[in-house]
């Protein structure tokens, strides 16, 4: 039986990933910080959905506490990391640095290195569409450059990269970054634009909705995140034998390292995201219109060619079936 260690494992990604690969016969090891961002209560619930099952074992660490993780890695071998946790969030980064700085760079570094000294077979880690930055070339693709992030929240994500990288290239660890798109479904975060505008609706209140909803986002059911995530856990990186370190790409090295996007490949507009979940909602939400933040980026698109050819697979949740389920979800839970 094989282990794998899921950091976040209360989060939103985390505990669907963890369900499914106690569904695939995996002993789960899970470890989130439980904390009250963006609500502890949905966290614990997430778990208790999952404590069930004797392949599964939570542990409440703090990832920025290096001894903490040497004992973690102390008491359990696993053949494969994957590693969510993190403060998440673009508007809220600016205004809590250190918060970012220690989960986002430090847990994830004491993660990195404990998982290298293991000598795991993979190290997987989520990276984020956001640090796409100011960049306007799309669909976004991993062999362009994306050196200019707009949220500080996006530049942990993008040294989540380079870390990394440094460990694949001195080490020889095979590692995987995941630049999520827009994932949406059912237990999903709080902080997230369309729970929060479910909530307001359900409560007779008024949304706020950026740029008149003209905005893009690659919107990517949490199944179809999952699905791919469990694929490609059987195919770590290896090193590039073409990488030219003249005409450098980003999305692979000469190191055992490759860079994904992990999305549906289908930006919708943001108002008819609004549109369909009134709809499922069965009430008109009152709008507050308000100018596109700074921290904002227009549109996201994921051009996912290199992930759909290394596990031949593609999304196949349409959005209105997505949004169905989570309406479903959260008209059950709340």
């Amino acid at each position: 039986m094989q282990k794998v260690l899921i950091t976040g494992a209360a989060g939103f990604i985390g505990s669907h990933l963890c369900h499914r690969l106690l569904q695939e016969e995996w002993q789960v090891i899970g470890v989130d910080h439980m904390t009250d961002r963006p609500n502890e209560k949905l966290k614990r619930d997430r778990v208790a959905s999952l404590s069930s099952n004797d392949r599964f074992t939570m542990i409440e660490q703090d990832l920025s506490d290096a001894e903490g993780v040497l004992a973690l890695f102390e008491d359990h071998s696993f053949d494969v990391v994957i590693h969510l946790a993190a403060q998440t969030g673009v508007r809220d980064s600016l205004q809590r640095t250190k918060a970012y700085v220690r989960d986002n760079l430090v847990g994830f570094t004491h993660v990195l290195e404990a998982a290298s000294e293991q000598e795991v077979d993979h190290f997987l880690y989520a990276s984020s569409s956001s640090i796409y930055g100011a960049n306007t070339s799309q669909p976004y693709s991993v062999h362009n450059d994306a050196n200019h992030p707009i949220s500080f929240y996006a530049a942990t994500k993008k040294s989540n990269e380079m870390l990394a990288h440094s460990y694949a290239h001195l080490t020889g660890m095979p590692v995987s970054g995941l630049r999520f798109f827009t994932v949406y479904g059912p237990w999903g975060r709080p902080d997230m634009a369309y729970y929060h505008f479910a909530r307001k609706i359900k409560n007779g209140e008024p949304i706020t909705v950026y740029n008149k909803g003209d905005m893009f986002r690659d919107f990517t059911y949490v199944d179809d995140i999952v699905e791919a995530v469990t694929r490609l856990i059987d195919h770590p990186p290896e090193a590039d034998p073409g990488w030219n370190s003249d005409d450098p790409d980003p999305a692979t090295s000469s190191a055992p390292y490759r860079i994904y996007n992990v999305g549906n490949n289908n930006p919708i507009k943001l108002a008819e995201f609004i549109r369909l979940l009134e709809e499922k909602m069965g009430k008109e939400a009152e709008k507050n219109y308000e100018p596109m933040k700074p921290e904002e980026v227009y549109k996201t698109w994921a051009d996912c060619t290199d992930l759909y050819n290394i596990i031949n697979f593609q999304p196949s949740t349409t959005l209105e079936e997505g949004i169905q389920a989570f309406v479903d979800w959260f008209r059950t839970y709340h």
